[in-house]
């Protein structure tokens, strides 16, 4: 007989690496699936422990932590992509089932590597050159993107540059970080598009809508589903593109491929993420099967859900902290939000609220795409403080 109160007897477990709230989002799922999640948190009361009980709080650059915290699992998935590549390769030798794995991953760690292997593929990329001196930035010519190899995320790490008198705090920080940096052109681009796939081991993948997103000073702002007046051939071209980098890189589990849309009709690969992804957050409100749910199935070489929308139209819009000092607890921003708009789907992350910083976001969908627009933009600046909820 199992004994119920162990839980890899009922179903095998899975370790995730990082407690952020991509992590925090995976747990409600895995319920549903009857997965046990295990998770190595970077501190107490990160967003992701606060809702996975089966939790130990440790650095993931460190291998023998890994080590204990995959212990008896069956899988590993990440929550972000900075554990070292050689750790990866090390916890498959030791017979652990690493989801993606490191050969796949690092091309989503390091940029210089991921542009290497897209030219080798053929995939549409920014015109790109991996520059060891302000000389070479001079040569590959100015305005252009600077962008450290690896690390970087939500704005940080780049750039934008124009002279030489630009160059030297992006080298700086790159000789600090002990990285290279990638120069890239500036594409003159109509908007940014998301195109989301699922790939399990056994190689069955599953293509999401190509989405529309708005980045303000580098972070994910909003993301409207389907990308509105998006030709259907080029959106057909972006999801074949996304399953194809999903297939040649041996992907496992969910990729983004973040991509410019240019003025003239193209499609240009800008950035890979193999994780869960800000641009997919639709999905758990839009989607038959949430992007999180189709990455616990991919990793877990379940049958992958549908991805198919649920409405016509979804629209997401992050929370993020402001610059206002007098915001209370979000949590406060409910009953007007909540009264306001009973279609409306909120998904907080239990973080401090800080100027910038990701703390939920909230799903608004329907046949009108002017309506969900209006009711996601309204809830999240309610929830910001910028409508003046705090003296309601």
């Amino acid at each position: 007989m199992t004994d119920p109160a162990r839980p890899d007897a009922l179903a095998p477990t899975l370790a995730v690496i990082g407690g952020g709230q991509l992590a925090r989002m995976m747990a409600q799922p895995a319920i549903a699936l009857g997965l046990p999640l295990r998770l190595l948190a970077e501190g107490e009361g990160v967003s992701a422990a606060q809702v996975i009980p089966d939790h130990e709080v440790g650095d993931y650059t460190d291998l023998e932590t890994l080590r204990k915290i995959t212990d008896g699992c069956a899988v590993v998935t990440f929550d972000h992509e900075h554990v070292p590549t050689a750790h990866l390769h090390a916890l498959e030798d030791d017979g652990l089932a690493v989801r993606p794995g490191p050969e796949a991953l690092v091309h989503a760690q390091d940029k210089g590597v991921m542009r290497a292997r897209l030219a080798e593929l053929g995939v549409p990329c920014p015109r790109n050159a991996l520059v060891h001196s302000v000389d070479d930035v001079e040569a590959f010519g100015f305005p252009c993107v600077l962008k450290t190899s690896r690390g970087g995320y939500d704005g940080k790490g780049v750039w934008f540059v124009r002279s030489v008198q630009d160059v030297e705090e992006a080298f700086r920080a790159a000789r600090e970080a002990d990285v290279h940096l990638l120069a890239e052109e500036r594409v003159d681009f109509r908007r940014e598009l998301s195109a989301l796939v699922a790939r399990s081991p056994s190689g069955q993948a599953a293509a999401y809508p190509v989405v529309a997103s708005l980045q303000v000073d580098g972070i994910c702002n909003e993301v409207v589903a389907p990308a509105p007046d998006l030709d259907a051939d080029l959106a057909a071209h972006a999801q074949e593109i996304a399953l194809r980098v999903a297939g040649e890189l041996g992907v496992t589990g969910i990729l983004a491929v973040e991509m410019f849309e240019t003025n003239d009709g193209r499609v240009l690969v800008n950035e890979l993420a193999m994780r869960p992804h800000n641009t997919g957050h639709w999905t758990q409100d839009g989607a038959v099967t949430s992007q999180f749910e189709n990455h616990l199935r991919a990793v877990m070489d379940l049958p992958l859900g549908s991805p198919a929308p649920r409405a016509r139209w979804t629209v997401m819009v992050n929370i993020l902290g402001g610059a206002n000092p007098d915001v209370g607890r979000l949590y406060d921003g409910y009953p007007h939000a909540l009264a306001r708009d009973p279609h409306l789907r909120v998904h907080l992350y239990g973080k401090e609220l800080r100027p910038g910083r990701k703390v939920g976001h909230v799903n608004a969908y329907g046949d009108d795409l002017d309506d969900c627009l209006e009711r996601a933009r309204h809830a999240a600046a309610w929830f910001r403080g910028d409508l003046g909820n705090e003296s309601e």
